[in-house]
C-alpha cells in the first residue's frame, strides 16, 4: 500500500517555496484533487489521489514553481472527473487551467506509428500542441509516476505503455537533458519491452561489477593523488554506472557483447572552473594512453539539450580500459537535471506564464544565443525591450510544420508557404509558383498551422520572386533572398540598358575605340556616389545621368594634356630609379620615401591601389575603390604598384552578415584554421532582426588567399553576406 501524504509534498516544496499564499494555493489543490478523486483507485488499489501526489512530489524535487506544482496536483481531474476547465480557471487561473489542458490533450493523443521518423517528429509536434514547455515537463512527471507503478497493468498494455515510452516519452526527456528521469524511464520500460536481454544484462552487471569497481575504485584512488600531486585543488571524483539501457543500445546498435562496452562503468571528475576541465584532461593524456578517436568535447561545442562535458576513453598501466568525463559543476547539475538546473523557482519574482516559460525554453533551444545577450546590442539602448522581442518573435510563437518527406520545419508564427520554401532553400523559393497544404491548394500568403503538411510547387522557367512577396513572407531570412533576387534582376536589366544607350552615344560623336576605367568614372562622378563603371551603366539606365554628359567628359580628359604638380616634382629625380618600401609598395623615381597602409581600406598586394601625398606624414597608400578617395585632392594622387615578391602579411577587415546559427562561430574559425588564417580581432553581434554580424580583421599574404578563404567561408549556409570594410 502506498502511504504517501501530502505531508511528503509540503517537506520537497518548503524547501525552496516561502511564500503563504503560494503554500495555501498549493493546500487548496491538493484538497480539491483529494475531494475529486474521491472513491476512486488505482489499479494497484491505493488511492487515486497518490498519482497526482506523486506527480507534485517529482515536479518539486525539479524545483517548478507553484502554478506548476498545482497543475501536477489537477493534470486528471478533467480528464477523469466530472469537473470542466472553466471550473479550474476560476479556482486556479488561466496559468494552470492552461497547463492542465495541455496535459490532458497530450494523454489522449494516440501514437499510431512509432517508427523512428514518425517518432521523431511526434516529439516535435508534442513540444508546439503543448504549447507551454511546463506542459510537457508534467506530463514526463506523470509518464515516469506511471512507469514507475506499471506492474498493476495487464502484461500487454505494459508492453504497449513501456514501448511508447521508449520511443516518444524517454526521447522528450533527452530533448530537455533531463538525464536521471530519461535514465528511470528506459530502465523501466526495458525490463518489460525485452525482459530476456534486461535480464541477461543486469546479471552481467552484478556479476562483473564487484571487479570492475575495485578497478574503478583502485583508479579513483591513483588519479586523486595524481591531481593533488599536480596541484590541482577543489575537485570531485566519482565512478558512474552506465544505465541498463544505453549498454543494451549499444550492444544492439554496434553488435557488441557486454563485455565489449568500455564504459559500463566510467568516471567523472568534477572541477571548479572550465579552465580546469581543459588542464585535467591533460593530465589524464598524460598519465594514461587515450585511445584513438574516442575523445568529445562538448564544451566548446555543447549537445542539443545543453549536455557539456569532456569525454576521453583511456588505459591504464595494467590495461584497464574506461571513460573519463571531465565537467564543472553547473555542467553536472545540467547533465542531470536538464533545463530544471537552469531554472529553480525564486522567491519575490513575479512569475506569469510567458516569463515562466521563456527561462526554461530560452535555455533548451536557444541557449546559445541568449549568451551572446549578455554582451547587450549595442545599437539598442534598452536591453530589456530586445529581450521582450526576442521572447515574442521567437519564444511563444512558434509552428511546426511537416514536408512531404516527413521533416518537422519550425517557423515564426504567421509565416507562408514562401517563408518555408526560402527556409528550405534559396532555389526552392526562387523558382516557387504555389503551394499545397494538407493536399489543397492555397494562396502564398496563407497563415500556416500546427501540423501541416506543406507541399512547395516550382517551374525551373518560373520569373521567380516578384516585389509584391515582400508583403507576403514574414521572416526576415525570406524577405532578405528575395530583396537580393529583385536587387539583381533590376540591376542586370538597368546595366544592359546603360551600356547599349552609352555605346550609342559614343558611335554618334564618331568615337569607335574607348577605354572607360573605375578611377576615371571615380574622378569624374565619385562625387555623386559613381565609383565604377558598372555603377555608371546603372545610372545612365536609370535615367539619373545622360550618356551625352558623359562623352562630353571622357573627350575632356582625353584631350586635356594635363600636368599636376606631384607629377612635376617627381619627375626631379631619375625615373628608372626604384625604390621597395617595407609595405611591399614600389615607387618610382623616389629614393626613400614614406609610405604607410591606409586603415579605412586595408589595401593586401593584388589590390589595385593609388598614393596619396600627405602634408607631412608621406605617401598613404589606399585601395582605388576606397570610399575615402572621393574626399581627397585628386592633384595629390600617384600611381603606386606593388612588388612581384612580397614575404609578408598584411590586415584585412571583413563583415560577415549571417542568419542565427549556434555553430556560426565555429564554422567560420574552422574555415580561418583550416587556412592557417591568423584572426587579430573579432566582434560579434545580434540585430534587432535577429541577424548575426561579425566583423574580423586577419592577416593574409594578398588578394589572392583572401579571395580563397572569401570563397569557402560563402559555402557556411548561415552565411548571407560577406564585403571588404571601407569599400
Amino acid at each position: 500500500m502506498d502511504n504517501v501524504s501530502f505531508k511528503d509534498l509540503e517537506n520537497k516544496v518548503t524547501t525552496y517555496i516561502h511564500n503563504p499564499d503560494d503554500l495555501k494555493r498549493i493546500y487548496e489543490a491538493y484538497l480539491f484533487a483529494d475531494e475529486k478523486h474521491k472513491n476512486q483507485m488505482r489499479k494497484s488499489g491505493d488511492p487515486y489521489i497518490t498519482h497526482p501526489l506523486h506527480v507534485a512530489i517529482i515536479l518539486a524535487e525539479l524545483h517548478v514553481g507553484p502554478d506548476t506544482i498545482i497543475a501536477g496536483l489537477l493534470h486528471d481531474v478533467v480528464e477523469d472527473t466530472n469537473v470542466v476547465l472553466n471550473e479550474i480557471k476560476t479556482k486556479f487561473g488561466d496559468d494552470v487551467a492552461g497547463m492542465v489542458d495541455g496535459v490532458t490533450k497530450l494523454t489522449n493523443m494516440k501514437f499510431t506509428s512509432l517508427e523512428q521518423k514518425q517518432a521523431e517528429n511526434h516529439q516535435k509536434m508534442l513540444l508546439a500542441m503543448g504549447k507551454d514547455i511546463r506542459v510537457i515537463v508534467v506530463k514526463l512527471a506523470d509518464r515516469l509516476h506511471n512507469i514507475r507503478t506499471i506492474d498493476a497493468q495487464s502484461p500487454e498494455k505494459r508492453e504497449r505503455i513501456c514501448k511508447e515510452t521508449l520511443e516518444i516519452y524517454a526521447p522528450l526527456a533527452h530533448r530537455l537533458g533531463m538525464f536521471k528521469i530519461k535514465a528511470e524511464l528506459e530502465d523501466r520500460s526495458l525490463r518489460y519491452t525485452d525482459p530476456v536481454m534486461f535480464k541477461k544484462i543486469e546479471e552481467d552487471i552484478s556479476s562483473t561489477n564487484s571487479a570492475r569497481l575495485e578497478n574503478i575504485d583502485h583508479i579513483i584512488i591513483e588519479i586523486k593523488k595524481y591531481l593533488t600531486d599536480e596541484h590541482v585543488s577543489d575537485f570531485e571524483i566519482k565512478g558512474r554506472v552506465k544505465n541498463i539501457y544505453s549498454i543494451y543500445k549499444k550492444m544492439i546498435n554496434q553488435h557488441k557483447e557486454f563485455e565489449d562496452i568500455y564504459d559500463v562503468l566510467a568516471i567523472r571528475i568534477i572541477v571548479d572552473t572550465i579552465d580546469n576541465c581543459y588542464r585535467v584532461l591533460g593530465l589524464i593524456h598524460a598519465k594514461y594512453t587515450p585511445v584513438p578517436k574516442r575523445f568529445k568535447d562538448y564544451i566548446a561545442v555543447p549537445k542539443p539539450n545543453m549536455y557539456q562535458s569532456l569525454h576521453t576513453t583511456v588505459i591504464s598501466g595494467d590495461g584497464l580500459t574506461f571513460e573519463v568525463q571531465i565537467r564543472t559543476k553547473e555542467m553536472d547539475e545540467v547533465a542531470e537535471l536538464g533545463i530544471a538546473a537552469h531554472w529553480a523557482y525564486k522567491e519575490n519574482v513575479t512569475y506569469s506564464k510567458e516569463k515562466e516559460q521563456f527561462e526554461i525554453a530560452s535555455k533548451l533551444k536557444w541557449y546559445a544565443d541568449l549568451l551572446q545577450f549578455n554582451e547587450e546590442d549595442k545599437d539598442e539602448s534598452d536591453p530589456k525591450k530586445f529581450v521582450d522581442s526576442i521572447r515574442k518573435d521567437i519564444l511563444t510563437t512558434s509552428v511546426y510544420v511537416y514536408t512531404p518527406t516527413g521533416d518537422v520545419i519550425d517557423l515564426p508564427k504567421g509565416a507562408t508557404p514562401l517563408d518555408l520554401a526560402y527556409k528550405i532553400h534559396t532555389e526552392l523559393g526562387n523558382t516557387m509558383i504555389g503551394a499545397l497544404v494538407n493536399k489543397r491548394i492555397v494562396p502564398l500568403d496563407y497563415e500556416l498551422q500546427n501540423g501541416d503538411i506543406v507541399s512547395i510547387r516550382t517551374n525551373k522557367n518560373s520569373q521567380g520572386p516578384t516585389a509584391s512577396w515582400l508583403k507576403i513572407a514574414k521572416t526576415t531570412h525570406a524577405r532578405h533572398k528575395i530583396k537580393s533576387f529583385l536587387n539583381k534582376q533590376n540591376k542586370d536589366v538597368l546595366i544592359d540598358s546603360g551600356k547599349r544607350q552609352l555605346e550609342e552615344e559614343f558611335q554618334n560623336q564618331r568615337i569607335y575605340s574607348y577605354e572607360l576605367k573605375d578611377d576615371f568614372v571615380n574622378e569624374n562622378f565619385g562625387k555623386n556616389n559613381i565609383q565604377t563603371v558598372e555603377d555608371l551603366y546603372m545610372e545612365i539606365g536609370k535615367g539619373t545621368l545622360s550618356e551625352k554628359t558623359v562623352v562630353a567628359k571622357y573627350i575632356g580628359v582625353v584631350k586635356r594634356a594635363k600636368e599636376d604638380i606631384i607629377q612635376q616634382s617627381i619627375a626631379k629625380f631619375n625615373r628608372n630609379q626604384k625604390h621597395i618600401s617595407e609595405t611591399g609598395v614600389v615607387v618610382d623615381g623616389l629614393t626613400n620615401p614614406q609610405i604607410k597602409l591606409a586603415v579605412c581600406c586595408y589595401p593586401i598586394p593584388g589590390d589595385p591601389i593609388v598614393g596619396y601625398i600627405t602634408k607631412g606624414s608621406g605617401i598613404v597608400v589606399h585601395h582605388r575603390d576606397c570610399k575615402n578617395l572621393t574626399t581627397l585632392q585628386n592633384e595629390r594622387l600617384i600611381d603606386l604598384m606593388w612588388d612581384t615578391v612580397i614575404n609578408r602579411k598584411y590586415p584585412v577587415m571583413l563583415k560577415i552578415l549571417a542568419s542565427n546559427n549556434n555553430q556560426l562561430l565555429a564554422e567560420v574559425m574552422n574555415t580561418f584554421s583550416s587556412f592557417n588564417i591568423n584572426v587579430s580581432s573579432l566582434n560579434v553581434k545580434n540585430n534587432l532582426n535577429l541577424e548575426t554580424i561579425i566583423k574580423v580583421k586577419i592577416m593574409v599574404s594578398n588578394l589572392a588567399e583572401l579571395e580563397k578563404v572569401i570563397t569557402n567561408l560563402k559555402k557556411i549556409s548561415a552565411i548571407n553576406e560577406i564585403r571588404r570594410e571601407g569599400l
